[in-house]
């Protein structure tokens, strides 16, 4: 999302965006401007900004920087989520640039507004382009629960590309209750393929069937997309409540603990430090995942010598900073209890995964000392895992 990158435009003034948006990229020493302004937009609240990134959102795609920023100011229209920018986003469902389809599609599920038939109709039509797109629009349909597709997304749930069949299984289940089709994609869940196993994540939080909250919650794919998906199936309408009989399982998934997914052999590298620093730092999760479980399983020493290595070396890389964070807190090492502290403290968006692991580290070494940030997570954080977690780890430190 894009707020998790708000941090790197905080520069940026909205007069100062507004005014470089618009302007020919080779008028600019620095043309790249354009579409961090695009990102800025989409944090502003003011008609005048809406009215620029509408412009924006129409620019020619003929220049390169002009067509990023046109993708750019899309994707941002979805965030400011005001129905103005709806016939703007429907043309643009016409466009050659699939990126900027894609980002339309997004951006009109956004916005969640309802749609005339026209509208159906063009969505419909997008449904023509190349699967990535194909699974957008499906997912569209889904998440606006709109039952007319129906027709042309079923025989889509036979799709050869399981990134388009398990969107239409999803829309099936979510809009028509036919929630057989899920079963196909819980073995999904540990594909070796990476994309695979985050697709189905995605797919079964859409498809709404809150019976697959177990198989989501130890599938190797990062916790904060589990957590998305899982949030959606246990509160749907985001009021940081989940019952009670659900709630041991989101627990378990935000306390991510490695030693509960189910991991693959070759996804779990030896018990060594090259090793365990290297997958920590790959782009497959589930092997960061087999990173973490191999520094669990060193001995204490080595343990904590790794750790402060790790640390000295890969802190700032919001990955490796939750693997730490999270090993810290699930066993418990008191030695490095300043990381949890500090990690928590942490207010950029990337290290908000961190910060879960750091509350629920905060309870395992009984930190109370940090009781009065976690009252204050509890009810402002912005991102319900993290707040839901706070309250969770208050209830049992009293």
């Amino acid at each position: 999302m894009a707020e998790r990158f708000d941090n790197l435009v905080e520069g940026l003034t909205e007069d100062r965006a507004m005014s470089v948006i618009l302007a020919d990229p080779e008028t600019l020493d620095r043309p790249v401007d354009k579409y961090m302004a695009a990102t800025r937009l989409g944090a502003s609240d003011t008609e005048e900004s809406l009215d620029v990134l509408i412009k924006a959102a129409e620019l020619s795609p003929e220049h390169l920087f002009d067509r990023i920023t046109r993708r750019k100011a899309i994707d941002a229209l979805g965030r400011r989520k005001s129905t103005r920018a709806l016939p703007t986003l429907f043309r643009s469902l016409s466009c050659t640039d699939e990126a900027a389809v894609i980002n339309a599609v997004d951006a009109i599920t956004k916005i969640g507004a309802p749609l005339t038939e026209s509208n159906q109709r063009s969505l419909i039509k997008a449904l023509d382009g190349e699967d990535i797109q194909k699974r957008a629009v499906i997912q569209a349909f889904c998440r606006l629960e709109i039952n007319k597709a129906e027709e042309t997304i079923r025989p889509l749930a036979n799709d050869q590309n399981p990134l388009v069949c398990g969107a239409a299984k999803a829309y099936l289940a979510r809009v028509h209750k036919e929630t057989s089709g899920l079963d196909d994609l819980v073995p999904q869940l540990i594909d070796p393929i990476a994309g695979r196993r985050r697709s189905a994540v995605i797919d079964l939080g859409d498809a709404g069937d809150v019976t697959r909250l177990e198989a989501l919650v130890t599938a190797p794919v990062s916790m904060s997309l589990r957590a998305r998906s899982a949030f959606q199936l246990v509160d749907p309408n985001k009021t940081c409540h989940v019952p009670d009989e659900y709630s041991e399982l989101i627990s378990q998934l935000l306390q991510d603990n490695p030693q509960h997914l189910k991991l693959r052999q070759e996804w779990v590298c030896p018990v060594d430090a090259i090793e365990i620093e290297n997958n920590l730092q790959h782009r497959d999760e589930a092997r960061q995942y087999g990173g973490a479980l191999s520094l669990m399983n060193m001995d204490k020493r080595s343990r904590m010598e790794l750790i402060n290595e790790i640390k000295q070396k890969l802190w700032s890389d919001y990955v490796t900073h939750y693997y730490l964070t999270s090993v810290i807190s699930l066993q418990g090492l008191s030695e490095r209890s300043d990381l949890i502290c500090l990690a928590l403290a942490e207010t950029i968006p990337q290290y908000t995964k961190s910060r879960i692991a750091a509350a629920w580290g905060c309870l395992r070494l009984r930190l109370t000392d940090q009781k009065p940030l976690l009252e204050e997570l509890s009810v402002s954080a912005n991102w319900l895992p993290l707040k839901w977690t706070c309250r969770q780890v208050l209830k049992q430190l009293s």
